[in-house]
């Protein structure tokens, strides 16, 4: 489950309710809303179903967003917004300013993990992604939000799905990379 998503996700663990139209009636399922980003959610069951293209998310607040099932894995179920990204204030109300910063902060220790493991400094890692070594530093603290198309391209440097950097565990030191970053993986495999 390692597709590029359009957003960034962020970890979350507030419940909800997944709701589609049944034969005879409107069905209400309870979820837990795993993650959630400005385009779609996990959701985890309590029991494996099979469910329709369409549903929709009610998060605890009440906030409905429309969502087609983008796959499912037995109690997992991945759904992207039928409507695109949410607006600014429906993300406000899918996760609280606590668990945004919570979330920067494990982001931002994913990345330093993964930097030192591959043995690259601050400023090697801000001159490739075309930031500064402040904002590097910032971000690894969990001061501010690294875009996706920059976190995206730190991951392919360092070598790691961008997944590990978002969603993963705390990163295990990887070796240093012997390869340039750019060279190919046919590199590796000779």
């Amino acid at each position: 489950m390692s597709e590029l998503r359009a957003a960034t996700r962020q970890s979350t663990a507030r419940t909800g309710i997944i709701e589609f139209d049944g034969a005879r009636s409107t069905v209400s399922i309870p979820c837990t809303i795993a993650d959630v980003s400005g385009t779609g959610a996990r959701l985890k069951l309590d029991w494996s179903l099979a469910f329709p293209k369409e549903a929709t998310l009610i998060f605890a607040d009440g906030l409905r967003k429309a969502c087609r099932v983008a796959w499912q894995k037995r109690r997992l179920l991945g759904v992207a917004f039928a409507d695109g990204v949410a607006s600014a204030d429906e993300q406000a109300l899918m996760m609280t300013e606590e668990e945004q910063a919570l979330h920067r902060c494990h982001i931002g220790a994913q990345v330093k993990a993964a930097r030192e493991a591959r043995g690259y400094t601050e400023a090697q890692i801000a001159n490739l992604v075309g930031v500064s070594p402040e904002f590097v530093a910032s971000a690894e603290r969990g001061e501010i939000s690294i875009p996706l198309h920059q976190l995206t391209h730190m991951a392919d440097l360092f070598l790691v799905d961008l997944d590990s950097l978002v969603a993963g565990p705390t990163l295990i030191a990887l070796p240093p990379a012997e390869l340039h970053p750019y060279e190919s993986v046919d590199a590796l495999l000779r």
